[in-house]
């Protein structure tokens, strides 16, 4: 339900853009990551549904396999960005420029950057003025520090609430990788099970 209602979302705020604007910047497109998200959310979550109600081993197998790979990819990326964090820092940055230089081409980018800053910018005249002042006098007014600078002191000062976020994705993950193999190696009995009982009602001295 919550994916399907994401790639609505996703579906309807790419509907009301004008066709430039929405050809301009998809690579930051907000309701695009809704929709391409959602999308995959609905068919991972379908699998593990349908495969656990009909009792299904291929859709139990299959949902299993894509929550181990997005639980290894997740994996991954944690300790890359660690592992590489000047890289993933260089990256940021290359994502958030790209996405100021198409600040008035989308409306939800435009929003989306807005909420970030809303916080951050004190004065409203865009800096004017701030040039004649010195360092500590113009940090009364705005934030002397960058937007990366801002982002990466964050996550250094909240490396174990982030490590608890992501420890609570995992566990549901995990959580739901078990519960799949396990159904699967009980269908799996049953099966042969029924085999047997067959076998040995056919030929009783089986």
């Amino acid at each position: 339900m919550i994916s399907m209602v994401m790639v609505a979302v996703g579906v309807y705020a790419r509907l009301l853009k004008h066709a430039e604007a929405a050809m301009a910047c998809l690579a930051v497109d907000p309701a695009i990551l809704l929709i391409v998200v959602g999308v995959l959310m609905f068919l991972i979550t379908f699998c593990g549904c349908i495969g656990s109600l009909r009792e299904n081993i291929c859709l139990l197998q299959t949902f299993s396999i894509c929550l181990t790979v997005v639980f290894l990819l997740q994996l991954a990326a944690g300790v890359l960005g660690f592992v590489f964090s000047d890289k993933a820092r260089g990256k940021v940055s290359e994502i958030i420029n790209g996405a100021i230089v198409h600040y008035r081409d989308d409306l939800d980018l435009q929003n989306l950057i807005d909420f970030g800053q809303k916080e951050a910018v004190i004065n409203t005249m865009c800096g004017q003025g701030m040039q004649a002042m010195n360092y500590l006098e113009a940090s009364e007014f705005i934030y002397t520090n960058g937007c990366i600078d801002k982002l990466v002191n964050w996550i250094h000062s909240n490396l174990f609430l982030l490590g608890g976020i992501a420890l609570g994705l995992a566990i549901p993950q995990l959580v739901g990788i078990l519960l799949s193999q396990i159904l699967v190696n009980q269908i799996k009995d049953q099966i042969k099970l029924q085999l047997y009982n067959q076998q040995h009602r056919a030929d009783p001295w089986y």
